[in-house]
């Protein structure tokens, strides 16, 4: 089989497999996934002459490449797990300090960090009894911190 051969039914596969896949979900994809890469390769190995096989340089430089998407996807997800911890570490020095934030009504509201709920995919300030996003800090002073006082000791 030639080349443009074997081009033709590596995308009419491609279409078909991009098809079916889209009548199942509508999302849209922009990239080639790791699943997309293999159905390629397993169609071009289906499709070759067997008297002109893939040559190794071909075949080491397409090896290459899923290696290539492989640790694009795995620092992808490492760095998205890096932002979600610094968000976290972000919010929690907040706590004590007071800030300026618009509250739903667009007025700006100041007041001190009481706690962060980290309940949901992004954590968010409690101030003044009501939850903000991070993004909404306007402004960030020092806390005013209280210390207890103790009882005098007696016995002087």
């Amino acid at each position: 089989m030639s080349s443009v051969a074997a081009t033709s039914a590596v995308r009419s596969t491609l279409a078909a497999t991009t098809d079916s896949e889209s009548t199942l979900s509508r999302i849209p994809q922009k990239n080639l996934g790791q699943s997309d890469f293999l159905k390629l390769l397993a169609t071009q190995f289906q499709m070759q002459d067997p008297m002109k096989p893939v040559e190794d340089t071909a075949f080491i430089a397409q090896m290459a490449q899923f290696s290539a998407l492989e640790q694009a996807s795995a620092t992808s997800k490492e760095m998205a797990a890096l932002r979600a911890d610094q968000l976290r570490v972000t919010a929690n020095s907040y706590l004590g300090h007071r800030v300026t934030v618009n509250n739903a009504d667009g007025k700006p509201v100041t007041a001190d960090v009481t706690a962060v709920d980290a309940s949901g995919s992004e954590p968010k300030l409690v101030i003044a009894g009501e939850t903000y996003p991070l993004s909404a800090v306007l402004r960030v002073e020092p806390g005013v911190i209280s210390v207890p006082q103790s009882a005098p000791s007696g016995g002087a």
